[in-house]
């Protein structure tokens, strides 16, 4: 009896064991995709974030069987704040936007993936980690989501006079680029330095703005 007890015991962990490899496969190959997108986070925090995830829902819903009343929930909920955390570290601010929000979105979502693989739902959690991997793949291929906003900065030497700097910033906005902030800068009498720091609109073209401010005769030089 005693043997049979440990040889169901090997069995049962063997089988939590295989749970937390899957989740990293799924993992991986979630991350797979973000590290050819050259993302911060790739393949190593996402199968980390899978395996640590399936790991903790075990000990969560099995760790505890020994004790009377116990609540398989209390370390599962803490996953989904933890995971927040390490998310959070993805997402900055650079140039007026927000970056980093859609790999925060998917490490959230790896942890869930990872959750449900060590609760024993297969099938939910391979069929989620295809619908992520395929939707990053649509929104990236299909121009209609691929294309963002974008921020960027336009430094500009212009010719001095009255009104320059004002026609620049309408030549900006009636192609609808937003001035986020903008800086001057005189050092000689007949020139003046300008830095706009501008966002584009989803699907802008660069290049036919630099090339419309090249033929502006106030316009001395362009860095962009």
């Amino acid at each position: 009896m005693i043997g049979l007890e440990a040889e169901n015991i090997l069995y049962i962990q063997l089988e939590y064991l295989l749970r937390i490899a899957i989740a990293c496969v799924l993992g991986t190959a979630i991350g797979h995709e973000r590290r050819n997108r050259n993302k911060s986070a790739g393949i190593r925090t996402h199968a980390i974030v899978a395996m640590g995830s399936a790991l903790m829902m075990i000990v969560s819903k099995y760790g505890f069987a020994d004790v009377a009343d116990y609540d398989a929930s209390r370390v599962a909920a803490q996953i989904v704040s933890g995971v927040g955390f390490l998310g959070a570290g993805m997402i900055f601010v650079r140039n007026n936007l927000v970056n980093g929000l859609t790999t925060a979105a998917g490490i959230w979502a790896t942890a869930g993936i990872g959750m449900a693989i060590g609760a024993g739902l297969y099938l939910i959690s391979i069929g989620a980690a295809v619908m992520i991997i395929i939707a990053q793949e649509i929104t990236h291929r299909v121009s209609f989501f691929a294309h963002a906003a974008s921020g960027g900065s336009l430094r500009l030497t212009l010719v001095q006079k009255e009104g320059v700097i004002m026609n620049m910033e309408h030549m900006l906005e009636s192609r609808r680029v937003d001035i986020a902030a903008i800086k001057i800068h005189k050092n000689k009498k007949d020139e003046i330095k300008v830095e706009f720091e501008v966002i584009y609109p989803p699907g802008f073209d660069k290049t036919g703005l630099i090339s419309d401010l090249a033929e502006n005769e106030d316009v001395v030089t362009i860095l962009e």
